[in-house]
C-alpha cells in the first residue's frame, strides 16, 4: 500500500487539462456515434456510460473509503423515480434539472443513511445498506403516484433538444456529461486531503481516529457523494426505458455491475471503473445481442471471481505492479 507521500508524488495532469481532455474525448465519442448513425450505438453507449458513473460512485465509498455498499439500487431508483415524479407534476422540466434533483435527493438519503449506519463497520454496514435498499423498494412498490407495482410510462420526446436527431442521442450526450463530472470529482478526491483521509480510513480506521482524522465527517461526505452520483445515474432511466417498474428500477444488474466493474478495473484509481465498465459492459452488450441478456449477471460474476483470484488489485493494479 502506497504511503500518503508516495500518493502525493504521483505524476498526473492538472485538474483543468484533465477536465478539458475528458470533454474532448466525450465530444469525440459522441461525434463518432453520430457519424455511424445507428440508434443501437447510442443505446449501448448509454448503458456503458451509465455504468461508468455508477462504478465511479460506488468506488468513492467502497474503493477509496473501504465501506462496501450493497444498497446501490436504492440510490439509483431514487434518482429514477424522482424523474417520474417531476414528469407527472411538471412535464416541461428539462432533463438536466431532473438529474440535479435526483442527485440531491439521493445524496441526502446517502447522508442520512451514513449518519445512521456508519458507526457500523465491515459486514454489518454492508448488511445495513442492503436492508435500506429493501425498505426503499417496498416504499416505492406501494406508492401509487409513481405507479407502484404496476409501473409508470414516461413518453420520450421524438427529437433531441439542441442537437436534433433522436432523443436517445441526447440521453447519451447527457450521460457522457455525467461521466465527465463523476471522473473529475473522483480524480480530484484522489489528489486532495479528502482522498488522503479516505485512504487513512480504508487502511486503518482506528489508527486514523487516533491520529485526529475526522472519520465520521469524512464517511458522511463519502456516502453523500456516492449516493448523489448514483441518483444522477438513475435519473435519465425513465426516458431510456420509457416504462419504469420496481423490477427494472431495482434490477440486480445494477447492483452486481456497480460493484464488479470497479473491482475488475481496479479500485485504487479513477481509471479502474472506466476500464471495468468498458470491458464488462461492452461484453455484456455483445452477449445481450448475440445470446441473451439473462446471462449478464453471470458474466459479471464470473469475471469478478477470476480477477479476485488472478488480479486482486484489478486491471489498473496489474499494470501498476508490472511497471
Amino acid at each position: 500500500m502506497a504511503s500518503l507521500a508516495d500518493r502525493q508524488a504521483q505524476p498526473g495532469w492538472g485538474a483543468l487539462p484533465f477536465t478539458l481532455g475528458l470533454v474532448l474525448v466525450a465530444a469525440l465519442i459522441f461525434s463518432i456515434g453520430r457519424w455511424i448513425d445507428n440508434s443501437y450505438v447510442f443505446f449501448a453507449g448509454y448503458v456503458v456510460a451509465q455504468y461508468i458513473v455508477l462504478g465511479t460512485a460506488w468506488n468513492i465509498l467502497g474503493g477509496y473509503t473501504g465501506y462496501v455498499n450493497f444498497g446501490i439500487t436504492a440510490f439509483f431508483a431514487i434518482g429514477a423515480y424522482s424523474t417520474v415524479v417531476l414528469y407527472k407534476l411538471v412535464p416541461a422540466v428539462p432533463l438536466p434539472v431532473m438529474i440535479a434533483v435526483g442527485g440531491v435527493l439521493a445524496g441526502l438519503v446517502g447522508f442520512g443513511t451514513g449518519y445512521l449506519t456508519l458507526r457500523l463497520r465491515g459486514v454489518f454496514f454492508s448488511i445495513a445498506t442492503l436492508a435500506m435498499a429493501v425498505v426503499v423498494q417496498t416504499l416505492i412498490t406501494n406508492w401509487d403516484f409513481v405507479g407502484g407495482a404496476r409501473g409508470a410510462y414516461v413518453l420520450r420526446p421524438r427529437t433531441a433538444p439542441l442537437i436534433g436527431g433522436e432523443y436517445v442521442q441526447y440521453l447519451f450526450l447527457v450521460m457522457l456529461g455525467l461521466c465527465v463530472l463523476a471522473l473529475v470529482t473522483a480524480r480530484s478526491i484522489e489528489r486532495s486531503a479528502l482522498g488522503y483521509g479516505f485512504a487513512a480510513i480504508r487502511d486503518d480506521e482506528a489508527a486514523a481516529e487516533a491520529s485526529g482524522v475526522p472519520t465520521l465527517r469524512l464517511k458522511l461526505i463519502a456516502t453523500a457523494l456516492s449516493g448523489g452520483f448514483m441518483g444522477m445515474a438513475g435519473a435519465p432511466l425513465p426516458y431510456y426505458v420509457t416504462y419504469l417498474d420496481p423490477s427494472s428500477g431495482f434490477s440486480l444488474n445494477y447492483a452486481v455491475n456497480a460493484i464488479a466493474m470497479p473491482l475488475i478495473g481496479g479500485t485504487s484509481s479513477w481509471l479502474g471503473p472506466v476500464i471495468g465498465a468498458v470491458v464488462v459492459g461492452g461484453l455484456q452488450e455483445y452477449i445481450r445481442v448475440t445470446i441473451s441478456s439473462a446471462v449478464n449477471v453471470l458474466v459479471a460474476g464470473v469475471l469478478l471471481v477470476v480477477f479476485v483470484i488472478a488480479a486482486p488489485q484489478g486491471i489498473v493494479g496489474l499494470f501498476q505492479r508490472k511497471r
